[in-house]
């Protein structure tokens, strides 16, 4: 009677070990798939990017510096997705990422604030459309970044708590890296003119 019920405990406890195992596996799975979302945005941005640019060229021939710098960006920025996509959870990739993709909104500000000095390209049709497409990219980013945040917040939760941390330690499951993109013009002060 002792032996099955020695048994039917170390069953259970197996089964509870398992169970926070597949509980990892999904969390880990969840995340992974919320920044393939993320990457699904960032391709389109970075495939509007190049038309962006050739729109704005014949318009700001002497501005040649600010266009390629906003090339050399999204090119910097594409790499780094690439490496980030190849893993979601790895902390210098991500990093990476936000450094990347915060230098590249920082020369498309540049390029959208030059575009300003223009009204002819300010009122160019395809100018407009794509800068409303890149627009509406940027916030499907922001929600998609939103939503693998929370993705990876519930994964490192979920391997810090006792006792599924033993079992996260004793297979591998290492924390993953939150997509944090600086934008430094959040952080300046809003300018108000009545």
């Amino acid at each position: 009677m002792e032996l099955w019920i020695t048994i039917i405990v170390v069953i259970v406890i197996l089964f509870y070990l398992v169970s926070i195992y597949n509980k990892l596996v999904s969390y880990k799975n969840r995340f992974k798939n919320a920044f393939s979302q993320i990457d699904v945005q960032l391709q389109r941005r970075y495939d509007l990017i190049p038309n962006l640019v050739e729109t704005a060229k014949g318009y700001m021939a002497h501005e040649k510096s600010t266009l390629e710098a906003v090339i050399q960006a999204r090119n910097a920025a594409v790499s780094a997705s690439k490496s980030a996509a190849d893993n979601p959870g790895d902390a210098s990739t991500m990093k990476e990422l936000a450094a990347a993709e915060t230098l590249l909104t920082g020369s498309l500000g540049k390029l959208f604030a030059l575009s300003e000095s223009y009204p002819d390209l300010k009122a160019n049709e395809t100018m407009n459309n794509l800068m409303e497409e890149l627009t509406t990219t940027e916030n499907k980013i922001a929600f998609a970044r939103q939503a693998f945040n929370d993705s990876v917040m519930q994964y490192n939760i979920l391997r810090e708590q006792f006792p599924s941390n033993m079992i996260a330690g004793f297979y591998g499951f290492a924390a993953a890296e939150l997509l944090e993109i600086e934008e430094p013009a959040a952080k300046k002060p809003v300018k108000v003119s009545f």
